[in-house]
C-alpha cells in the first residue's frame, strides 16, 4: 500500500529575518503614529530606531519555538 502524498514543507527562515520583518513592520507603525500625535520629525526617527533596536532584540532572543521534546520509546516492554 503507498504511501499518500504529502504536501511540501514550508521552506525555513532564519531567527534573524523573522526579527528583521517584526521589527521593520513595528517600528514603521510607531512612526507613523508618533507623527500622527504631533511628535517633531526627529523625535520619531531617534524613538523609532530605540525601538526598532529593542523589538529586534527581543524577537532574535526569544520568538523562536522549541520543538517539543519528544520522549525515549519504551522497549521490550
Amino acid at each position: 500500500m503507498p504511501f499518500p502524498p504529502r504536501p511540501p514543507r514550508p521552506p525555513s527562515i532564519d531567527q534573524g529575518v523573522i526579527a528583521t520583518i517584526w521589527a521593520v513592520g513595528l517600528s514603521i507603525y510607531i512612526y507613523f503614529g508618533l507623527i500622527a500625535v504631533g511628535s517633531s520629525g526627529a523625535t520619531a526617527i531617534v524613538i523609532t530606531l530605540v525601538s526598532f533596536a529593542a523589538i529586534w532584540l527581543v524577537v532574535r532572543l526569544r520568538g523562536e519555538e522549541a520543538p517539543p521534546r519528544r520522549r525515549p520509546s519504551r522497549r521490550g516492554s
